[in-house]
């Protein structure tokens, strides 16, 4: 299968379990890999015949914008049926990365990775 990798994908949410989370929101990054034929689209240079990665990004920055969740485990599921939502596609890889984390130690990134293809 060919790819299409939409990384670092920045968008403001208010996701997280502790109030303050909620209340101010933070910067969410998602990597978003999509594995489908480009073949079809390749051949025809035919953007039609492909998923147009502008309109998934817009599609990707409104979940996150979106209603809130407690987990990036939860919002992670929501932007993988996203992904899937177009039936050419057949898997996707999706990770959400939470850099400003209400964590008390130094860290360089939390992120939560989840793998999905169809039945």
């Amino acid at each position: 299968m060919d790819r299409i990798e939409l990384r670092g994908l920045r968008a403001r949410g208010h996701h997280g379990v502790l109030p303050a989370e909620r209340e101010l929101g933070q910067e969410f990054v998602v990597d978003a890999v999509l594995s489908l034929d480009l073949r079809p689209a390749a051949e025809k240079d035919d953007v039609t015949l492909t998923v147009h990665y502008g309109e998934l990004a817009s599609a990707l920055v409104e979940v996150v914008t979106g209603e809130p969740v407690d987990l990036i485990e939860t919002l992670a599921e929501r932007l993988a049926e996203v992904c899937l939502a177009d039936q050419r596609v057949r898997s996707a890889e999706v990770t959400v990365h939470k850099p400003a984390a209400p964590i008390p130690h130094p860290f360089a990134d939390v992120a939560v990775t989840i793998f999905r293809s169809r039945g």
